[in-house]
């Protein structure tokens, strides 16, 4: 019983993400990120935020609230990404003379620009191979399938159908990413991030021995999120008639506003209770958490820490979920 009155005492607000070799935390008024530099020390940057009682309306109606805090997570994690990118690069003065002329023409055209627009380009690639991958192809591959066996052409079943193809893309591209090196400890980065949270949550001192007792996953991550985007995006699309592959992909497109707002609705509801209900929808979330988390070590919980901290408003009723 003390446990669970522990659990319910408070439901933070703040949210984070892994970095390279850091931690990005964003509270009702402050985000901080925390990187570990190459040379071992801890690198804390700190911005003010508006994500408290002053929102825009937009930002708290619901429904609606969910594409634009999405979209400003997204903006401000790609931000924080690149930045801890940047902080594992040394300054090293050979590096100049071992530049090529073309290097070099690069270097004195856009200097530190350089490293943005690289960024930047990887983005869009990264956005284009995701509408490929979870949009055109699934779309394709059923259609293909209904095209050239017995399956029926229902809407319903050729919804269902694309889902399960996006969710098997989702798992695998999970696990596989998992695999390698530079990704798994980013997830351990991941790892640090849920377990500081739920020590906060709790109410004990964050200590890296109090943060190792609690759990990597959480009901508020965004990889639940996704998943939970996946399964909306199931029931919406069963109610749209359209079998043109390009013209259903457009539409899923134009439809992404609604499925993420209703995704972002419910995540806000795991996030606030801990009934049977929400434990249950939550379930499936938290178990492909075990491929996007991994146990972090005391150094990365340490970084955890450090990007917490200063998000932690003095006023915690500016801090409820």
């Amino acid at each position: 019983m003390g446990k669970n009155e522990k659990k319910e005492q408070h439901r933070s607000k703040i949210g984070g993400q892994a970095l390279i070799e850091g931690v990005m935390m964003k509270g009702a008024d402050t985000g901080a990120m925390a990187c570990r530099l190459p040379n071992g020390t801890i690198d804390v940057e700190t911005w003010p935020e508006n994500n408290g009682k002053n929102m825009p309306w937009y930002r708290k109606c619901p429904f609606i609230r969910g594409s634009f805090n999405f979209v400003g997570s997204m903006k401000d994690g790609y931000r924080c990404l690149m930045k801890s990118a940047e902080k594992q690069i040394e300054d090293e003065e050979d590096e100049e003379e071992e530049m090529s002329r073309f290097e070099k023409w690069l270097n004195d055209k856009l200097g530190e620009k350089l490293f943005g627009i690289i960024m930047g380009f990887a983005m869009v690639i990264g956005v284009a191979m995701a509408l490929l991958l979870f949009m055109f192809l699934p779309k394709l591959t059923i259609g293909l399938l209904i095209d050239h066996t017995p399956v029926p052409d229902v809407n319903i079943l050729r919804s269902a159908l694309e889902g399960v193809l996006k969710i098997i893309i989702f798992l695998f591209y999970m696990w596989l990413t998992g695999c390698m090196k530079d990704i798994r400890r980013t997830y351990e980065y991941h790892g640090a991030e849920h377990k500081t949270i739920a020590c906060h949550e709790s109410g004990e001192e964050l200590t890296i021995a109090n943060v190792k007792k609690h759990s990597r996953f959480h009901p508020r991550c965004g990889t639940s999120f996704i998943f939970i985007t996946l399964i909306v995006s199931i029931l919406v699309m069963c109610l749209v008639p359209i079998r043109i592959i390009w013209l259903r992909t457009i539409v899923s497109i134009l439809l992404l506003p609604i499925i993420v707002g209703i995704s972002y609705e419910f995540i806000r509801l795991a996030g606030r209770s801990n009934s049977l209900f929400t434990r249950i929808l939550s379930w499936p979330g938290l178990q492909i958490q075990r491929l996007t988390t991994r146990e972090p070590d005391d150094s990365q919980i340490e970084c955890a820490i450090a990007a917490i901290k200063p998000c932690i408003p003095e006023d915690m009723e500016d801090d409820i979920w």
